[in-house]
């Protein structure tokens, strides 16, 4: 059995959007049928539901980073540039639900391009990580949502662009980037964030939010799909072994 969830790591609210001009929603609070279902969930009913995360972007935009800061609380300037794909399991605790993100950190060197992509298939939301001292890396990143929508679902992945190193960035640089970048947001359909990992500015809130919004399209697609179901029964979107196991990294046979 595993441990309890960190209580760092437990959702009761719906987190708040970076930007409302760039947001996948503004609303408040959770959906009411989420809500709904989460209040009469019955304990005996309930497994640990599992969301794929992606993230791509060029190399050393600091995707790595961002995930070392989210999980370890600290920003780790020793870091080795990913070879291939790097995998997490983080768990959550949302409206009394346990839920777990599998973050897979892709790398951005091209050598490397072509073992990543095998990854990309079966996302639940996808993290387009730019870096705000970089306008070419703003550039790339439509093509890296490309790449990795070529694998998934446009209807049913979230998309998230996200700005790091906002330390470096000045106060004009900034402004000026972001504007592209939300631009850039809105016409892709993605929520927008601009976080440090240096800093830990934004990383843990934008985290939250991706795990707040994933549970949310989860349960409201499983609700869909259960049509007749009750409520109490839906909670249960993958088998817990399942979601606990750390999957397999499969090899590649395109390079």
């Amino acid at each position: 059995m595993l441990p309890p969830v960190k209580k760092d790591r437990v959702i009761s609210h719906l987190p708040h959007c970076f930007s409302t001009n760039a947001a996948l929603h503004t609303k408040d609070g959770f959906h009411p049928q989420v809500k709904a279902a989460c209040q009469v969930q019955r304990t005996d009913s309930v497994s640990f539901n599992l969301a794929k995360v992606i993230i791509v972007g060029d190399v050393a935009v600091g995707k790595t980073c961002l995930i070392s800061r989210f999980r370890k609380g600290a920003f780790d300037k020793n870091y080795k540039a990913t070879i291939g794909v790097d995998f997490e399991m983080e768990r959550f605790e949302v409206l009394g639900v346990p839920f777990s993100l599998q973050l897979w950190d892709t790398a951005g060197q091209e050598r490397f391009k072509c073992i990543a992509s095998t990854y990309y298939r079966g996302a639940q939301a996808i993290i387009v990580v730019f870096d705000l001292s970089s306008v070419s890396s703003l550039a790339h990143a439509r093509q890296w949502l490309e790449d990795a929508m070529k694998e998934n679902d446009p209807s049913s992945v979230l998309l998230f662009l996200v700005g790091t190193k906002k330390d470096l960035s000045s106060p004009e640089q900034l402004s000026q980037i972001e504007q592209e970048a939300i631009r850039f947001s809105e016409e892709i359909k993605a929520e927008y964030w601009a976080v440090s990992a240096k800093s830990g500015d934004g990383v843990m809130n934008f985290f939250f939010r991706v795990a707040s919004l994933t549970f949310e399209a989860n349960v409201l697609s499983e609700l869909e799909k259960s049509g007749a179901r009750n409520d109490s029964d839906i909670i249960r979107l993958t088998d817990s072994t399942e979601a606990d196991r750390t999957p397999t990294k499969r090899k590649s046979n395109c390079c």
